[in-house]
């Protein structure tokens, strides 16, 4: 097997990657692997082994919005430089999924998380940190990106009644496989790792403190990401994991580490909401009224599910906090996307004429 297959190389990476080797002038490139993104520069491992690279300017000058820039997980077509084992990133090889979030804060803009992964791994520990509407934002975000979501439950050592933990989580992830563990004593360990199939990759997803430093060193079968121990009174953790790091695992996966999130703000389509509020959407469907605004139309299978308690208040009110917060960002990103394409023709333009001139 060679390195690049041990990271995850396979199709479409494979065939777009022939393709661009074959092209004039890319015979001597390589394809690479993101593994640790630093603010400028990246750790991109290559057949050659490990590089350090950057982007070149003319992938700077093309780069118009935050999904543009090569991130963790991301597979690139890169230049080594002679006798260094450093390398400048020509090309962004297509992307088979993307977990994104809105960048923390007031600004609209969007933090990508990681690419080319999976499965998702929504790690929540069995205690204070468990929240049933922080999970279904996990849910839809990861079913968004184009990856499979997981759940997975740590501390079940600490635990006394992980059955309702279980049924909690049912309810707002349906279809979504569910898994209570213990690193402590290794019980379920074996579970998530024949999950981590060979060519697979997974990134672990959650908050800081809910174990998922000690799940990597685990899965990874060594002391790679420093552990720090949670407060007792409310649960809380501080971060541990301070960057995103893709390992290689003993049994062939791969998997991402990213540090804990304090919130998780959606980058999402309405058409996310599908998959994550199936029962919703299917009473939507059996409301007499195609427009039905689930408010006091007669015939309305929402309001008649609210009331007879088959739906939860809770839910539905979630379902409409994320359908308003998702098409707000539709807006917002929409009017982005206007401008980023109207400095790219200016640039083409701007070319166009420079040619012209030269031509004279």
């Amino acid at each position: 097997m060679t390195q690049l297959q041990q990271y995850g190389f396979k199709e479409p990476f494979t065939s777009e990657a022939t393709a661009l080797l074959t092209q004039a002038g890319h015979e001597n490139y390589l394809i690479g692997r993101i593994t640790l993104e630093h603010k400028h520069s990246y750790r991109i491992r290559t057949e050659q082994g490990e590089l350090l690279g950057t982007i070149s300017g003319k992938y700077a000058y093309n780069a118009f919005m935050r999904k543009d820039y090569p991130a963790i997980g991301d597979w690139v077509l890169v230049e080594q430089m002679p006798g260094e084992q450093r390398c400048l990133i020509h090309q962004l090889l297509t992307r088979t999924s993307t977990f994104s979030r809105k960048m923390a804060g007031l600004e609209i803009d969007e933090q990508i998380v990681a690419t080319n992964v999976d499965l998702v791994f929504i790690v929540m520990s069995l205690n204070h940190d468990f929240n049933v509407r922080r999970l279904e934002r996990y849910v839809l975000a990861a079913w968004d990106s184009g990856a499979s979501p997981v759940i997975i439950l740590t501390k079940k050592d600490l635990c006394e009644d992980v059955t309702s933990f279980i049924e909690q989580a049912e309810q707002v992830a349906i279809g979504v496989p569910i898994y209570a563990i213990s690193t402590l004593t290794g019980e379920g360990i074996e579970e998530i790792q024949n999950l981590l199939l060979p060519h697979k990759t997974a990134a672990l997803m959650g908050s800081s403190g809910v174990g998922k430093s000690t799940l990597t060193n685990a899965l990874v079968e060594e002391e790679k990401m420093t552990v720090q121990h949670i407060r007792e009174d409310d649960s809380k953790g501080r971060h541990t994991t301070t960057h995103r790091e893709l390992f290689v695992l003993p049994k062939g996966g791969i998997l991402i580490d990213t540090p804990g999130m304090r919130e998780l703000q959606l980058w999402s389509t309405e058409g996310a909401l599908e998959s994550s509020f199936s029962d919703i959407e299917q009473l939507a469907d059996a409301c007499r009224f195609r427009d039905c605004s689930h408010k006091n139309e007669p015939g309305c299978a929402i309001q008649q599910a609210l009331s007879d308690g088959s739906l939860e208040q809770t839910r539905y009110a979630s379902y409409v906090k994320l359908q308003r917060e998702i098409r707000y960002l539709e807006q917002k990103t929409n009017k982005q996307a206007q401008l980023a394409e109207t400095r790219k023709w200016k640039q083409v333009s701007k070319q166009l004429k420079n040619k012209k001139k030269n031509r004279l």
